[in-house]
């Protein structure tokens, strides 16, 4: 724990979007009649407005996403969480654009498109952002709401 004090809405705005931009796996949260409820930790592309992940489209996390598109991401540890509830849209191969599947490859270090298994893309918006570090940041943790940044 830290005796820090909390940080206000445009610090936290700059730590998110670098969070964003610069980890690479985060954890997927699904619920879907197909599956149940399953949580399993994916690579991703951040575009600076949503998310690109890619999983096997038979996986749980697949059948739950094609059949109900709502879906809850996390970053980064407990005491420096970053928490997204957003909406996926299935992505096929074919209407991937190239420079998007090479970025995606470059920045998660692999490539779905090369796999026998066939893989889904999911293209995830968010529709609420938040974040914190400790309990004293749990006021002013929403930083986006209804698909729009704060501040």
């Amino acid at each position: 724990m830290t005796d820090a004090p909390p940080r206000g809405l445009e610090q936290r705005l700059r730590d998110t979007r670098a969070k964003l931009e610069n980890e690479v796996d985060l954890w997927v949260a699904t619920a879907g009649s197909p599956g149940g409820v399953h949580l399993v930790p994916l690579s991703y592309l951040w575009d600076g407005t949503a998310f690109l992940i890619s999983t096997p489209r038979a996986s749980v996390t697949g059948r739950n996403l094609l059949a109900d598109g709502r879906v809850r991401l996390s970053l980064g540890p407990t005491r420096d969480v970053v928490v997204v509830d957003g909406t996926a849209e299935p992505v096929d191969l074919a209407d991937l654009a190239a420079k998007t599947g090479d970025a995606f490859a470059a920045k998660t270090g692999f490539d779905p498109r090369e796999l026998d298994e066939p893989y889904q893309y999911f293209l995830i918006r968010p529709r609420r952002i938040q974040a914190w570090r400790e309990a004293n940041e749990l006021r002013g943790r929403d930083l986006m709401r209804d698909g729009r940044w704060l501040g």
